[in-house]
């Protein structure tokens, strides 16, 4: 059906066309004002507002495909409005191709624009000749816009200051600057440290999603997401910026004389952040998969003087480098860790240091429970936001079946995961924890230890090692923890029970 001729005043049917982006709201040019003026104008022609195409919050940048708009385009193409009425061309589109379009559609079908600011009308030629002009210097202003915010990139880099994208995983911006998240940094602090131990990407995304830990958008982890996180060095505390540029539908990386960096506050140590990177640049090199961790117990935290790991080869009864062939036998190694675990606790020092850990990891685990503890919470009003829709008949039961599972399966995850934390969280609060009791507990493994398997050993080894270097003179252990031996059965307990359930 088409149109009939518009005519200036009269009754005719029009559309009103608002379009407001996000900023121009943030600085106070809200939709409202746009709509009045508009309908007063249109009050004072006697024209009759037949709809309203409301995209408040869309981007000028192309519009072509938004609902509205082919809302809006249906109505010219079967006569229901006349004419658009609009503030300025510039809330219409910025896209110069969109404006040719839309100006050729609207005369295609005997409509017309109406732009209040601009004067125009394309019913007449001067007003169709206007347009274009306007159009073009749109376009172009459009670009010197781009053009502006491409040279300010890299001085706001210089400067700290966001980009535009969303700061790392961990991280949030403030007023300050990039700080970490409280509910996200735990989880990336996390990530690391399952790394550290399993030394496999896919591992750690597995471990996360099991315990209901996503992503910021909520999807589940995958080896792509932690190997480009265990890179990102912003969690050693240097946030790079300005490294990247958008192509469309890749990203290149820059020169690395363009890259800026800035300290910020770590989420793990520099140590462990280069342990992890050390291993991922490896297992790059090698394109290999990581070889299944060794049944002996000090496999993995054994180093000899050279600095170079020592294992034991085939049936022998030695730790072994393979790179100066110095060797120290099995038997021998494990009875001077004994008798180091038992002295660890006389020396004042090493206590004081022990407990300042332990202030350090019941910290980090109390963050980590109420990252889960906000998680749990958000999910349940998700699920009964979604059941409320469901007993109003709003959404059909298949529907809610989608919405609903997902976040009630990472609820269950996460409430099975939580009171696991807790339980760490518990043993690092036991009360009178003090130099007798880390004696006490230093003496219970000295004499409890030739009757643990060798699985057992390992658990102990792996919770209270950081390294053990040997040496012509000497054997250097460091202890990272000294657990009780509830914790240890805690952690042989889950193991068990997680291998059960991959079984």
């Amino acid at each position: 059906m088409s149109a009939l001729p518009f005519s200036p005043t009269g009754s005719r049917p029009v559309g009103i066309w608002i379009r407001v982006s996000t900023e121009d709201q943030a600085q106070g040019d809200s939709p409202e004002h746009h709509r009045a003026r508009a309908e007063h104008y249109c009050a004072a022609k006697e024209w009759e507002v037949a709809e309203v195409y409301d995209l408040a919050g869309v981007s000028g940048k192309a519009v072509m495909d938004h609902p509205e708009t082919k809302r809006m385009l249906a109505d010219v193409k079967r006569g229901h409005i006349q004419a658009l009425v609009f503030s300025k061309l510039a809330r219409l589109t910025r896209n110069a191709r969109e404006l040719m379009d839309f100006s050729d559609y609207f005369r295609a079908n005997n409509a017309d624009l109406v732009s209040l600011q601009e004067s125009i009308d394309t019913s007449t030629p001067s007003g169709r000749l206007f347009y274009n002009m306007v159009a073009a210097m749109a376009q172009w202003e459009r670009e010197e816009i781009v053009d502006r915010v491409r040279a300010s990139v890299s001085i706001r880099a210089k400067l700290g200051k966001p980009l535009g994208g969303r700061a790392p995983f961990g991280y949030a911006w403030d007023e300050k600057g990039i700080a970490p998240h409280p509910e996200e940094a735990p989880v990336r602090r996390l990530m690391y440290e399952l790394f550290a131990e399993s030394k496999r990407k896919k591992a750690v995304a597995r471990m996360l999603n099991e315990r209901g830990h996503r992503t910021r958008d909520g999807h589940k982890w995958t080896d792509t997401s932690i190997d480009r996180l265990l890179r990102d060095p912003t969690a050693k505390g240097l946030y790079r910026s300005n490294y990247t540029r958008n192509l469309g539908r890749t990203w290149e990386v820059k020169p690395e004389s363009e890259h800026v960096y800035h300290s910020v506050e770590p989420i793990v140590s520099e140590e462990l952040w280069q342990k992890c990177n050390d291993y991922l640049d490896r297992q790059r090199g090698s394109r290999q998969k990581p070889a299944k961790p060794s049944v002996h117990v000090f496999t993995g935290v054994l180093f000899c003087g050279c600095g170079t790991k020592m294992y034991v080869f085939s049936n022998s009864p030695k730790y072994v480098c393979h790179k100066c062939r110095h060797r120290i036998p099995c038997e021998d190694l494990e009875e001077i860790f004994r008798e180091r675990v038992r002295d660890y606790c006389i020396n004042p020092d090493t206590t004081q240091r022990y407990l300042e850990r332990v202030n350090s990891g019941l910290e980090e685990k109390q963050a980590l429970a109420q990252s889960i503890r906000k998680d749990i919470a958000r999910l349940k009003e998700e699920s009964e936001h979604v059941l409320k829709l469901y007993m109003e008949r709003k959404i059909s039961s298949d529907r809610f079946g989608e919405l609903d599972g997902p976040p009630n399966e990472r609820r269950k995850q996460l409430e099975a995961e939580l009171p696991k934390v807790e339980a760490q969280i518990a043993l690092l609060q036991i009360d009178g924890l003090t130099e007798e009791h880390l004696t006490a507990e230093a003496t219970n493994l000295f004499e409890r230890w030739p009757t643990l398997t060798t699985a057992e050993k390992r658990d102990m080894v792996a919770l209270i090692v950081r390294s053990i270097t040997v040496t012509n003179e000497e054997v250097t252990i460091e202890l990272i923890h000294f657990p009780s031996f509830q914790e240890a059965e805690i952690r042989q307990r889950s193991d068990r029970d997680s291998w059960r359930r991959r079984a």
